[in-house]
């Protein structure tokens, strides 16, 4: 294929524009932004002149000032109009009086009502826990991410066999995905399964075994494939089974401890995060139980075996539990609710249709069977349907709220996460093109791919959730500036990224279509490896300031907040109420 022919190749166009959208989607938070800190440069512009003003009064003006001062702060005697009655209802009108502490013009909604924790104190460590531990592999992980990046640019920085590169990769993949992504998703979702049931009727100790089980797996398979101890093929299934099956019990008990609070939930309904996240936890124990079971696991058969695992894990897992937790907290930051129930219902079993099928759609010209590379072709044309509904209905949620972007610490990775979603997704079934896979496949592109979705989808909401809930579980905010420059940093280093991966990567696609040697791909690849570390240099400090902000957020320090407004009483006896456990 003539390399002038390229931009006329619809997969080609349609990256383009998705990148597009993905730049102008940044921009908009810029420009809301900037209009909010020039807002407040004019208004500190008028105080400013509205000081000098008051500066210069005349001595008449403040006379007259005064003169008024005076007449506002007039109070009538209390029983001026009343008399000296008491008052009687004898008709019994008033069926209730209450005495109202609060202005009842002040808004409802305030910062310190987001705070109210409506969970056990329990539940809230348990939470925190898991929070906690994710935390701390992400770090882990994206640090072997990092330094796998710089060995691209400088292999001979050492030969120490356990940091080789061969090793760094899978332990970073799997340190993010089982420790950082699968952890942080399971504790939020004991909060949000909480709250949508109307019911706590969690096994806190059984939620401490598997919070334990799988830290304890992670921390295994971390070793293990450093030491050079791996499951040997499977991306994404390099844990050796004993391993995997320890962190895949870990995670049917805690399957088992949130079906109970929707299988005795008191509304009726269930609401469609738990259609998600219900979902997502039993998707993925028949996933591994897939993946592991070595029946089917020779020659073509492991091929399919491993496009199901690898697409299932992030399509049935961290997808469906992520979309499921966006549908819970996006309306309670926008304070309104998700616009179409409908259009979740569709998003989700459509989801479930045409995701399960994709899977070999990342071995088209393989051996496997024409027709199920066909199918897998088309259920990626169908993924559109799930994402166009999903995007949709998260965008028109936010319809007559957009102006909270200007003033929100959170809702901008609510937003950005959303780009992400229609993007990186729309950008996989662009990939599922035959032409696009020809050019595409094994190459650096597929890296970038892989970081738009994990990174630029799952790791977004995630933060996003956590500044929202976190807070509340704690009564603590972070600090809004480095939550901002957290933001910007993740932002601007995964730009950097996947743009550089995917011009290099189609760089390399054409080379190897017109039978280039394969060292003129690496050679051409050393730039853009070049910022690829860049912008992975700019993640991982990202990461460090969302350590620390999670640290200001959990830290103890005593600060009674005694419980004085009706909803702050309510909450209270609400928490006092959910205490007691089934052991």
């Amino acid at each position: 294929m003539a390399e002038t022919s390229l931009f006329n190749q619809p997969g080609i166009q349609i990256t383009i524009v998705l990148l597009l959208i993905i730049i102008i989607a940044g921009l908009v938070i810029v420009v809301l932004k900037f209009l909010s800190v020039y807002s407040q440069i004019l208004r500190r512009k008028e105080y400013s002149e509205i000081q000098k003003k008051i500066e210069n009064l005349s001595p008449e003006e403040l006379n007259e000032y005064e003169r008024r001062e005076k007449e506002l702060d007039f109070q009538q005697p209390e029983n001026q109009l009343s008399g000296h009655v008491s008052a009687t209802d004898e008709k019994g009108v008033i069926r209730n009086i209450n005495s109202v502490e609060e202005f009842r013009f002040f808004p409802t909604k305030r910062r310190t009502s987001s705070f109210l924790n409506y969970v056990s104190p329990e539940l809230t460590r348990l939470i925190l826990w898991f929070l906690g531990t994710a935390i701390f592999w992400l770090l882990i992980g994206t640090s072997f991410g990092l330094y796998a990046g710089i060995k691209y640019v400088a292999p001979d920085v050492e030969h120490t066999s356990w940091l080789s590169f061969g090793r760094l990769r899978p332990a970073h993949t799997n340190a993010v995905f089982w420790g950082w992504a699968s952890l942080a998703m399971v504790g939020l979702s004991y909060y949000v399964v909480t709250r949508v049931s109307n019911i706590e009727n969690y096994n806190i100790k059984q939620g401490y075994v598997s919070l334990i089980l799988m830290n304890t797996a992670v921390l295994a398979g971390t070793i293990s494939l450093l030491s050079g101890i791996n499951n040997g093929g499977g991306e994404y299934r390099e844990y050796i089974w004993p391993i995997m099956i320890t962190f895949g019990i870990g995670v049917a008990i805690s399957t088992h401890n949130l079906f109970k609070p929707v299988a005795k939930r008191i509304v009726k309904e269930i609401y469609i995060s738990n259609w998600y996240i219900i979902s997502g936890f039993m998707f993925i124990v028949v996933v591994i139980l897939v993946g592991y079971i070595p029946v089917w696991q020779n020659g073509v058969g492991e091929t399919i075996t491993q496009g199901y695992y690898m697409h299932q894990a992030i399509g049935m897992w961290f997808m469906m539990i992520n979309l499921g937790l966006m549908y819970y907290f996006l309306p309670q930051q926008l304070n309104k609710p998700i616009y179409s129930y409908s259009l979740g219902a569709l998003a989700f079993w459509t989801h479930i249709l045409f995701y399960t099928l994709i899977g070999t759609h990342h071995f088209i010209f393989s051996a496997i069977p024409w027709r199920l590379q066909t199918t897998a072709i088309i259920a990626s044309m169908g993924m559109l349907i799930p994402v166009a509904a999903g995007t949709t209905n998260f965008l028109l949620t936010f319809n007559g709220a957009w102006y909270q972007l200007k003033t929100s610490y959170t809702l901008p990775f609510y937003f950005m996460a959303i780009i992400f979603y229609v993007t990186g997704s729309f950008q996989g079934t662009v990939e599922a093109f035959r032409y696009t896979n020809l050019l595409w496949h094994f190459t650096d592109f597929t890296v970038s791919h892989s970081h738009l979705t994990m990174y630029g989808i799952i790791t977004f909401m995630i933060w996003g959730f956590s500044y929202t809930l976190i807070p509340r579980l704690t009564g603590k905010e972070p600090p809004k500036l480095l939550v901002g420059v957290h933001f910007w940093l993740a932002l601007i280093g995964l730009l950097m990224y996947v743009i550089a991966l995917m011009i290099g990567g189609t760089q390399t696609g054409l080379m190897w279509i017109k039978k280039k040697p394969f060292i003129d791909g690496v050679i051409n690849m050393f730039p853009f490896w070049l910022w690829r570390a860049i912008g992975g240099t700019f993640m991982w400090i990202s990461h460090l300031i969302f350590a620390y902000n999670f640290y200001r957020m959990v830290r103890i320090k005593e600060n009674l907040r005694i419980p004085r407004t009706p909803a702050e009483i309510l909450a209270t006896k609400r928490q006092l109420g959910n205490t007691e456990f089934k052991s």
